[in-house]
């Protein structure tokens, strides 16, 4: 198992295990916050889809697909604490351009030449990233830390245990 063998092992386990914890979530559910001062859930897949687009987009501008227009805006910090459900799209739109994204970012993964993987990152991402590699790795772990997050609102609806 090489470099880009274990980060794509990484981002793929990370991405199947978000899918398991939502999948019998519907789109109210993605509205609940666990507790008050957390972000609600459809908050947080828009900020994971907009982040994951925004480092593709650092590692290989251009490569990844169109976001709909405002979609990182709509998932920024100043949008976090609003509950109108107008503002959100649903479960099903959100998952659909998570897929895009993801597909495109582990395509990107498979094309980079493994001695990129340290190449350093942009100045930008160097407290979280130094170097290409660990930004790949980052996007799994972001999502694992938003998977966690979905627990307790799955707890708080009742629902069944999935792992």
């Amino acid at each position: 198992m090489n470099a880009k063998d274990v980060l794509r092992a990484d981002l793929s386990r990370a991405h199947m295990m978000l899918k398991m914890l939502l999948g019998d979530l519907s789109d109210e559910d993605l509205l609940l916050r666990a507790v008050p001062g957390c972000n609600h859930l459809a908050w947080q897949l828009g900020h994971l889809i907009a982040t994951e687009h925004q480092v593709g987009e650092m590692i290989e501008e251009g490569a990844m697909p169109m976001l709909p227009a405002g979609f990182i805006d709509q998932h920024g910090d100043d949008t976090a604490s609003l509950d109108d459900p107008d503002a959100f799209l649903s479960k099903e739109a959100y998952l659909e351009l998570y897929e895009k994204q993801r597909e495109t970012f582990l395509g990107m993964l498979d094309r980079i030449e493994e001695a990129r993987l340290d190449e350093p990152s942009p100045e930008r991402m160097k407290r979280l990233a130094p170097n290409i590699g660990e930004m790949f790795h980052l996007m799994g772990s972001h999502e694992l830390n938003h998977v966690g997050q979905i627990t307790p609102v799955r707890r708080k609806l009742g629902k069944p245990i999935v792992m």
